[in-house]
């Protein structure tokens, strides 16, 4: 299945109805704002602005004025939905992962303030650097940009492996049956299969955990910096691959996300790709009340056919 790249669906995040989007971008709390200040070593916020593309936290772009005069511009992230009591590890795990990340190459963001428990502000709290570039879901050249995609992974995988780190496993799926919806229903049976049973035995690895096209900032057509850490663990490579793949099929369609796979194998010199990790990655994003999607349904079909 294939779809016109000049006419694409609305990226993830882009669309909340109006309660979500009254928590997620919002104004931060004032008291928010001034242990930021304080964090930092500003004496003034100039403006803040919601980020869009999020769904699990509230993540702000807040520029500052430090006691100096220079502008400071920081990325404010506030764990404000309920999914935080079932995770509560996240927010000190992005933390970690942050300091780990200052002493490579990878372009991430720095940490400059963490209340990981919300002890200090009353919601678990990350501030890091605003890095250069923007999110580009409908690039000039395609082939180029999936290139760059992948070409950028290795260099993560590559990041030594902190202690401490957690361990890769698959999101459960919210139901263990096919969608109601899919023409396709023994490919997800087996897909669930894939799920309750051993990952393939693979190298284990620094992964982003949420790589996709959302998470990747560009600037004059290069990458210019990689976000979102907070799951960030050790597993293998093939997590982050088919994570993006997912992403790409939702909005370009399967051969885009076959040409990105072949790519990353290319560049990364792997020469096999287990159809587990497509699988057990799509297995997650339905639940018995999502509209029907017609190109995820195919792309669990294609998987499963390679098993």
């Amino acid at each position: 299945m294939s779809r016109n790249p000049s006419i694409p669906p609305v990226p993830h995040g882009y669309e909340l109805d109006p309660e979500l989007h009254r928590i997620l971008r919002g104004d931060p709390p004032a008291d928010a704002l001034a242990w930021v200040c304080r964090q930092v070593g500003a004496s003034q916020v100039v403006d803040v602005r919601p980020l869009p593309g999020g769904t699990s936290s509230a993540v702000h772009y807040v520029l500052l004025r430090s006691r100096g005069g220079t502008m400071l511009p920081v990325i404010l992230r506030r764990y404000v939905l309920n999914w935080i009591a079932e995770e509560p590890w996240t927010p000190a795990n992005e933390a970690d992962v942050l300091r780990l990340l200052a002493d490579s190459s990878i372009a991430a963001p720095r940490l400059l303030a963490a209340d990981p428990d919300g002890s200090a502000t009353g919601t678990p709290t990350i501030v890091m650097s605003a890095l250069p570039g923007e999110v580009d879901w409908r690039p000039a050249d395609l082939n180029d940009w999936l290139r760059r995609l992948a070409e950028a992974l290795p260099e993560v995988h590559s990041v030594p492996v902190a202690a401490g780190l957690r361990r890769f496993a698959p999101y459960p799926p919210e139901q263990r049956l096919p969608p109601r919806w899919s023409k396709h229903p023994a490919a997800w049976e087996r897909a669930i299969t894939l799920f309750e049973g051993d990952q393939p035995e693979v190298p284990q690895v620094f992964i982003h955990r949420d790589y996709h096209p959302g998470n990747v900032l560009w600037s004059g057509g290069r990458i210019s910096g990689i976000v979102d850490w907070t799951s960030a663990c050790i597993g293998g490579a093939a997590a982050d691959v088919a994570h993006c793949r997912a992403n790409l099929v939702g909005h370009f369609g399967q051969q885009v996300a076959d040409r990105f796979l072949s790519i990353w194998m290319s560049v990364s010199g792997t020469t096999e790709y287990h159809p587990f990790w497509d699988l057990t990655d799509v297995i997650s994003w339905t639940g018995d009340d999502d509209k029907p999607d017609p190109a995820l349904d195919e792309f669990v079909a294609a998987a499963a056919a390679k098993l």
